[in-house]
This record gives C-alpha cells, sequence and structure tokens, in this order.
C-alpha cells in the first residue's frame, strides 16, 4: 500500500507514528526492508527560516526526529538530552533574535542543512541525506525545493501609538511566522497570512508522483492554514490532489472548537474561518461538489454532529494520546479513504 500524509509540524509527526503502526510497521525506525508498505509524507516548509546564519526547517526536523526516535517527547520538538550552551553564548553577546532558542545538537543539523544548500543541493537532497542518519521509515517530501516563507501581516507592535496616517489607521508589518508563533504566542490578531514565494514555487522532487500513485491521502491534524495550506498553496498540489484516484481523508484538528494544539484558532481566525470541525473541512471542501474541493472523507471527534456537504463524516476518538490511539485513528482513516487494512 501506498500512503501520502500532508503533514506540518508536531500533529503530523505524530500522527505518521500512528500511521506507520496502522500498517504493521514499528512507529519508531526503518522496520522491515520488505515491507509492502510505502509512506511519503509531504511536509511543509513555509515555517522555515534563516537564523544565525542556519536554514531551519521545524516540521521537516520535528517529523524526522519523532518518528527516528530522536525527538524530545515531553516538548514535541527538539532534540532529546538537549543542551544549551551556544543559546547562552549568543544571548551573552546580545546577538538577535534571542527570542527563538536553537539547541546544541539541534545546530548540527542546522549547520549540515545550510552547508549543502549553500554547496548547490536542493533541500530535498539535502532532506533525505539528512535521513541516512535518522531512518525515520517514511519518505520525507518537502513541498518544494523552493523559498517559500510564511508571513504574518499585523498592526505593528513597534509604531508610535500604534496608528499612522490621517485616519489613525493602525500601522501594519509583516512579521516572519516564527516571529510571530514563537515571539508573540499568536497573540497579535493576524489581518493576513501569506505564504511568500508560493506563487512562483513548484513542487518538490517526487510530490506530484506520490499523489498521482497512492491507495489513500491523508490530511494529517496539523494546522489547517500554516501547515496543509502551506502544502496546498504550492501550484500543481492542489490540482494533483484533485486528480488522484486515491480517496482524500482529512483528521480534524479541532475537537469541541478548540485547536487540539497550538494556536490554530488564531490562524484561522486570520482568513475568516470559525474554529470548528465542521468549519474547516468545509473549509477543505469536496471533491465531489465543489470546483476546488479536496475531501473525500472527514474524520471528527466521536459526538459531534458535523456537516460538510460532499464529504463522508465519521466521528472517532481523535485525541493522539499515544501510539495505539493514533494507530485506530489512523485506520479509520485510511479504512475512509476506501482501503482495507488488514
Amino acid at each position: 500500500m501506498k500512503v501520502v500524509v500532508v503533514a506540518g509540524g508536531v500533529g503530523g509527526a505524530r500522527f505518521l507514528l500512528g500511521v506507520k503502526a496502522a500498517l504493521g510497521l514499528p512507529p519508531i525506525g526503518e522496520g522491515p526492508t520488505e515491507s509492502p508498505h510505502e509512506i511519503s509524507a509531504l511536509v511543509n516548509t513555509g515555517d522555515d527560516v534563516w537564523m544565525h546564519g542556519l536554514r531551519i526547517c521545524p516540521d521537516l526536523d520535528t517529523c524526522m526526529y519523532t518518528l527516528g526516535g530522536g525527538i524530545d517527547t515531553a516538548r514535541g520538538w527538539g532534540h532529546e538530552g538537549e543542551t544549551w550552551t551556544v543559546k547562552e553564548e549568543l544571548a551573552a553577546y546580545g546577538a538577535e533574535p534571542s527570542w527563538f532558542g536553537l539547541g546544541d545538537k539541534d545546530i548540527a543539523t542546522h549547520l549540515i542543512r545550510s552547508r549543502m544548500l549553500r554547496a548547490g543541493y536542493p533541500l530535498s537532497a539535502v532532506t533525505e541525506a539528512l535521513c541516512d542518519r535518522w531512518r525515520p521509515g517514511v519518505r520525507l517530501l518537502p513541498m518544494t525545493d523552493d523559498r517559500v516563507e510564511t508571513h504574518v501581516v499585523v498592526d505593528d507592535p513597534d509604531a508610535d501609538g500604534g496608528a499612522s496616517g490621517t485616519d489613525a489607521t493602525p500601522a501594519r508589518k509583516a512579521l516572519h511566522f516564527q516571529e510571530w508563533w514563537v515571539r508573540y504566542r499568536a497573540e497579535l490578531p493576524a489581518h493576513s497570512i501569506v505564504p511568500v514565494g508560493a506563487d512562483e514555487a513548484v513542487a518538490g522532487p517526487g510530490v506530484a508522483e506520490a499523489i498521482a500513485e497512492a491507495d489513500a491521502v491523508l490530511f494529517a491534524p496539523s494546522n489547517p492554514v500554516v501547515s496543509v495550506g502551506s502544502v496546498l498553496a504550492i501550484p500543481g498540489i492542489r490540482e494533483a490532489l484533485r486528480k488522484t484516484e486515491a480517496g482524500v481523508v482529512g483528521i480534524s484538528p479541532i475537537i469541541g472548537n478548540k485547536p487540539l494544539r497550538g494556536m490554530a484558532d488564531a490562524c484561522l481566525a486570520a482568513i475568516g474561518v470559525q474554529t470548528s470541525a465542521e468549519a474547516v473541512g468545509r473549509h477543505y471542501g469536496s471533491r465531489q461538489t465543489s470546483e476546488d474541493g479536496l475531501l473525500d472523507g472527514w474524520l471528527v471527534q466521536s459526538g459531534e454532529s458535523v456537516d460538510v456537504p460532499g464529504v463522508a463524516v465519521r466521528g472517532v476518538p481523535l485525541l493522539m494520546s499515544g501510539v495505539d490511539a493514533t494507530a485506530k485513528m489512523a485506520k479509520a482513516a485510511l479504512e475512509l479513504s476506501g482501503v482495507d487494512v488488514d
């Protein structure tokens, strides 16, 4: 079976553990080389950023560390057993940005990536090389090799009085997503969220082919706007998803009108979508009844009443409390896509 998962960071990585387990593969590591199953993760790179001269790819690294057994499970990101000597030295120098912390082990990954990128290797090749060390058991495919960075337009927090112009219109400023998310904890209301560079980008190597050859395509319970949405913004990916013969099933990242993790509600508000499983399902839309819809099926939390026209909705437990619970959720998504897991 060939399964494609559209994924963001922590939620996407944990969901991939469950997909592997649902297919009888060990959640962490490569597993048996004779396995008939192949999992490809189309990973958001809109969160990527240059800091201190290093190229940082948070979602790719979170997936790689999680599936390779090196993640800090308490935080959900970064290395386990991390130390922070370099961060402390940067702070002693007064180096900015001070609000984004890089662990010592994590810096090694960024050094290798940055050196290879400067040598002319594309991000997809760099990711493949890094995965040789971690053996995640999943093909991690960057959504694009081109530079795409998500920016968030907010009222300028540094403007004098927060206003400018004759009508006292608040001055606005575009922040990199990481600054909005990490420094300001998404507390600055977003006027818009834009994946800068997406219009000119090209889907990464193997992305379109993976979608075309898939037996099932799953949207992980990742942020619909800045994770899954960034992947969908790359020209050709949405079209490939609409054309694939595989069933396309999404898993709601919203339970009881609250995001499972993070501040997805702030992102949804920026694009005018309510924070509810029904609203997000309708945002993705139906492949059968909408000209640009993407879903055939939509998994929501058990007991929730959700109507997404043209989409088969099923209620299952959605809390990823452990690998076994996540595997049951992934199995339900695969079955809803039309494939036989057993």
